[in-house]
């Protein structure tokens, strides 16, 4: 696709823009923002992506997926500010997430081991993490509001802190995956993937494109259960003091 290509599929956000505008919705300042940052981002990525693969030096691989998985960390964290220590929580279960994935994809010899692909995989890995850590915790924070009493009464009754919390816990994992469950039932039906999509605009084999958006599925498939599990796991102990008490952010700093 060329620039002017590119300049004529601004259409595509005047139309939004002009939609806005008429019936007063407040979108405009948004809109903009996030057409300008989408461009600049992806464009300064595409060119720190053409050096990458140039050089094929491991170095710079690992450096882009540590700058993911901060970036990521970064925007999910402010979902999970009342859960104590929650950063490290978060860069514990990326990196767990992106090892486990990549061990096997490398390891099996399922993929490459060139820039080509750890990265755009890589990408897609902790990018589906970051919305289910950000689903999960959502959803987390809320049941534990909700149910603090039905918690409290199974602590008073001499339950153990996990006990307590296994309801909400488990609702919130299953909560956070259904998204993923549900499309991956519908997929190739309701829509085609982008991956597959993409390869097969560029003129890859369909078959083989199919191949290669359902390795990718499954993968995700593992990144959204490990990941809500994982960060489950390590959250929930720190909603309680030594005492066995669930206690809030701000008092469990206290203890």
């Amino acid at each position: 696709m060329s620039f002017l290509a590119l300049s004529i599929s601004l259409l595509f956000v005047i139309i939004p823009l002009v939609l806005s505008k008429t019936l007063n919705l407040g979108l405009e300042k948004d809109t903009i923002i996030a057409a300008v940052r989408s461009i600049i981002q992806l464009l300064a990525v595409g060119y720190v992506l053409q050096f990458v693969f140039d050089s094929e030096n491991m170095i710079y691989i690992i450096l882009m997926i540590v700058l993911m998985i901060v970036a990521a960390t970064h925007n999910a964290q402010r979902k999970g500010a009342a859960i104590r220590g929650i950063i490290w929580k978060l860069v514990a279960t990326f990196i767990f997430v992106e090892v486990l994935t990549q061990a096997i994809l490398l390891g099996l010899n399922i993929t490459p081991a060139t820039a080509q692909f750890i990265i755009p995989i890589s990408g897609m890995v902790v990018g589906n993490s970051m919305v289910l850590a950000i689903l999960f915790l959502n959803r987390f924070t809320s049941e534990i509001e909700d149910h603090q009493d039905e918690t409290e009464l199974i602590l008073s009754l001499g339950g153990t802190p996990k006990q307590a919390i296994h309801s909400q816990l488990t609702k919130s994992i299953q909560a956070s995956t259904i998204p993923t469950i549900e499309s991956q039932k519908t997929i190739g039906l309701v829509q085609l993937p982008g991956m597959m999509s993409g390869q097969i605009i560029a003129g890859a084999d369909p078959v083989q494109a199919v191949l290669f958006q359902l390795l990718i599925l499954f993968l995700l498939l593992t990144t959204a259960v490990v990941t809500s599990i994982m960060l489950g796991y390590l959250s929930y102990p720190t909603l309680f003091n030594q005492r066995m008490q669930l206690v809030g952010g701000a008092d469990q700093d206290e203890e």
